[in-house]
């Protein structure tokens, strides 16, 4: 979390799932009930700060996903459809007709959309929705290093195999990379990021699986804001305009200078002021 965005006081939550796991969230501000739900190798804590803002207008609830925080572990059956539940839980608990979505958590609200109009407006920033065909070459030997108690070297596989990496990165040499981030890398947010190595290894296994499914969200009848950043890869945001084409009540925006981690940390009142003025 970011320590110059003052956070309003949270109370945390639990509610039980379909399949009886614990799925805690935190509770914030007043108004119109919001559910907010992260994305892959991330907790409810990264997202306090776009909180903070939306808690000036909204009741935000933000989701620590199965696997992650207080909630449950993510379990042997896990699924795509696990995840909805879970979404379906926390909806009927509190009543939110209101939601944001970061890129797994973004798939997670949008899949649940399709089969039950529980939401009447949706923001998503750059959210999970394949479209390309998703990179699994990596995840053999992420499995492997994670086997042997080597999550920085997990971490190199994925940043290098999964996509989303910058170019120059990709093309360090592997072992250099590893001995960087086992220098570099050991702060509050790769503290949070390691229990999460397998998660991360489970939900994009889930996003594999859903290539070619993409003609089944024009189901979504909510209305929805994209959200994307201008610094992320053109051919990320091809797809995200594939994404809006589908959906049949949604509108496409580029915040300019962010990434693909805009709603967290020094950007993420850009993201959440822009997510306030459609979602009121």
């Amino acid at each position: 979390m970011n320590q110059g965005i003052q956070t309003s006081p949270a109370h945390q939550r639990t509610v039980s799932s379909a399949d009886g796991t614990p799925i805690s969230y935190q509770t914030m501000g007043a108004g119109p009930g919001l559910i907010v739900l992260g994305g892959s190798l991330r907790t409810s804590e990264d997202y306090l700060p776009l909180a903070s803002v939306l808690a000036r207008s909204f009741t935000v609830n933000v989701v620590d996903r199965r696997g992650r925080g207080a909630s449950g572990p993510q379990g042997p059956q896990y699924a795509l459809g696990k995840e909805v539940e879970d979404l379906l839980a926390v909806q009927a608990e509190t009543g939110a007709r209101l939601a944001f979505g970061h890129s797994y958590g973004a798939l997670v609200i949008l899949e649940t959309a399709r089969s039950f109009q529980l939401f009447d407006r949706i923001a998503v920033y750059e959210p999970g929705v394949p479209v390309a065909p998703v990179p699994t070459g990596w995840m053999a030997p992420y499995r492997e290093r994670l086997a042997a108690d080597d999550p920085y070297g997990a971490f190199v596989h994925f940043i290098q195999g999964s996509g989303g990496a910058p170019a120059f990165m990709t093309k360090m040499p592997y072992w250099y990379l590893r001995m960087a981030m086992r220098v570099g890398f050991r702060g509050p947010s790769w503290q949070r990021m390691r229990p999460l190595l397998g998660a991360c290894l489970a939900e994009h296994e889930q996003l594999a699986a859903q290539q070619g499914r993409l003609a089944e969200f024009a189901a979504v009848t909510a209305s929805v804001l994209l959200l994307c950043g201008s610094r992320t890869a053109r051919a990320g945001r091809a797809e995200f305009d594939a994404i809006r084409d589908t959906l049949p009540n949604a509108t496409l925006e580029t915040l300019n200078g962010l990434n693909h981690f805009g709603p967290e940390g020094k950007t993420a009142p850009v993201v959440a002021e822009r997510a306030v003025a459609f979602l009121l």
